[in-house]
């Protein structure tokens, strides 16, 4: 996958201004700002949970060594 350089990143800021105004384009950055936030912290969220899971589910299966 190729990266984005700066032309690219300028290309794609004079078409949203084009497209929203300069006027929406704080709000927009505002609403993409919380909802960025909000998906870090589900995704952490998510992990704490699975990982949570994943411990117990050791500890129930009794992770020792087997008795011979």
């Amino acid at each position: 996958m190729r990266n984005i350089g700066l032309p690219e990143l300028l290309i794609l800021l004079a078409i949203v201004l084009l497209l929203f105004g300069a006027k929406k384009l704080p709000d927009l950055a505002r609403a993409l700002g919380r909802s960025l936030a909000e998906f870090k912290k589900g995704r952490e969220e998510g992990e704490k949970s699975s990982s949570a899971g994943e411990d117990s589910g050791r500890n129930q299966t009794g992770g020792g060594s087997p008795s011979a």
